[in-house]
């Protein structure tokens, strides 16, 4: 049997749900979606698109280092726009975090929690 792994860290924001910051199972960590709060604060950073971002991703990379794992050893991410139109100063932000081209969803959606502009979520392999 394949054993499941929390992943939490007061490095990235709290879940504000029914839901932990990461699983890890076997050597694939699965990340919940990251919205741009600080994670000592809980309260929103920026108030647009690339400073939401650079939160995003700070967020994401304290997650996966967590779970033994980084930004290289990513296969896949799901990236949330609040405005489609966000999605190439999202891109530049992105692209300086993520250079190992892994494969990628990019949406926009209606809302996101917390009025939050970006949420991303990234499945990566670990050590």
């Amino acid at each position: 049997m394949t054993n499941i792994e929390t992943i939490s860290t007061k490095e990235a924001p709290a879940a504000i749900g029914p839901y932990s910051q990461a699983k890890k199972v076997g050597n694939l960590v699965f990340t919940s979606g990251q919205i741009p709060l600080d994670p000592v604060s809980g309260q929103m950073t920026g108030t647009e698109i690339r400073g939401q971002s650079e939160q995003v991703m700070k967020n994401l990379c304290a997650v996966l280092k967590a779970a033994g794992t980084d930004f290289d050893r990513v296969i896949k991410t799901t990236c949330f726009l609040a405005d489609i139109q966000d999605f190439a100063a999202f891109n530049e932000v992105y692209a300086k975090y993520i250079t190992s081209a892994p494969a990628r969803s990019c949406v926009a959606v209606k809302d996101l929690p917390k009025g939050a502009l970006v949420e991303v979520e990234c499945i990566a392999l670990s050590e």
